[in-house]
């Protein structure tokens, strides 16, 4: 029998979950066995899964799973450097040179397990099966605003936090810019999920937005117009040939641009369009200041779609539940896709 076995996020910051019980419900109607683990900062309730049919296991208690359990989680796995022996589904960020990702890759290889990253579940055009973009567009292009409106009243953004629903996150971002002139915004990738939603976000608050996808960007840069906007949001995934929307020298030029909002947030990816910063942001600290005069933050969460963690989850975990109701085959469609790209990133890796 297939078995899932949902785990806890580790992460600080991440109340997500990849399968509602509803979800999960139906997982086992088809056959599946699913566990899930406690967790002391989940959105969902664990009552609804118990309810639902699933076993339950104690907080963190994956690594002592069952060997053929197949580990279900979103976010980043501790970096013990412990070697990893399950299958597991997550997003690893491996696959594009990240320095982090090839330490993940090694554990695998370490422990004979498998990684099926949740970025490369793909149907049979290449087109992702689930994502949070649309979520992750909305909020990450109000973290962004909230640097924009901080800076106006002569700060640096402070700490963000979630919210109960996308409501409640607009009444705390109109209250944030009530009394300020709303500022300019260009969106590049405007015609993805992502873009959407930041496109929505700022509609939703009157804010004048440039939409750009790939007809816009064809050229393949320079883009000084982009310059020109009060606030930048990328939605763009960085990957070979993406061009340089922000280059280095961005920093000095004459500018209204202040802020950027890297929605996509590879900053540590070779094929990074945002040239002037290096590293993410936080939820305790989501600027980095990369220049003062004149003034640029740069916002870069990770995990951005966590602000809004029940919708969120529920959006998510509808788009994947087709695919995870085929996890009886592992070798074809979906998963087996996933399982060739890992194979290729990690056939060369040595654990000596």
């Amino acid at each position: 029998m297939t078995h899932l076995w949902v785990r806890a996020e580790q992460r600080n910051n991440e109340e997500r979950v990849g399968i509602t019980p509803a979800g999960a419900a139906e997982l086992i109607a088809a056959g599946i066995k699913v566990t899930v683990e406690h967790s002391s900062v989940r959105a969902i309730p664990i009552q609804g899964y118990i309810d639902a049919g699933c076993a339950v296991a104690d907080e963190n208690s994956w690594p002592n799973a069952p060997a053929d359990a197949i580990i279900f989680g979103l976010k980043e796995l501790p970096e013990d450097g412990a070697p990893l022996h399950h299958k597991h589904i997550l997003f690893g960020h491996a696959f594009k040179g990240q320095p982090v990702g090839q330490i993940l890759l090694k554990r695998f290889k370490a422990g004979g397990g498998t990684l099926y990253d949740l970025e490369y579940l793909v149907d049979e055009t290449g087109r992702r099966v689930a994502a949070f973009g649309y979520w992750a567009g909305y909020a990450g292009a109000a973290v962004a605003l909230k640097c924009w409106a901080a800076q106006r009243r002569g700060d640096i953004a402070g700490a963000v936090k979630t919210y109960p629903s996308s409501a409640a996150l607009l009444d705390d971002l109109s209250t944030e810019l009530d009394g300020m002139d709303p500022p300019t915004a260009i969106v590049i990738g405007a015609l993805g999920r992502v873009g959407s939603g930041a496109a929505d976000l700022c509609a939703s608050l009157g804010i004048d937005v440039t939409k750009w996808d790939i007809a816009q960007t064809a050229s393949g840069g320079p883009f000084p117009q982009i310059l020109d906007q009060d606030v930048f949001l990328n939605c763009i995934l960085a990957r070979p040939g993406t061009p340089a929307f922000v280059p280095a020298s961005a920093k000095t030029a004459p500018r209204m641009l202040s802020v950027i909002g890297d929605i996509a947030c590879d900053p540590d990816s070779d094929f990074s369009p945002i040239k002037v910063y290096d590293r993410t942001t936080s939820w305790a600290a989501p600027a980095l200041r990369v220049h003062d005069d004149p003034i640029l933050d740069v916002t870069a969460i990770d995990n951005l779609p966590s602000l809004l963690p029940v919708e969120s989850s529920e959006d998510y975990a509808g788009q994947l539940l087709p695919s995870l109701l085929t996890l009886g085959d592992l070798l074809g469609g979906v998963w087996g896709r996933a399982f060739e790209t890992f194979a290729t990133a990690t056939k060369d890796i040595s654990v000596s």
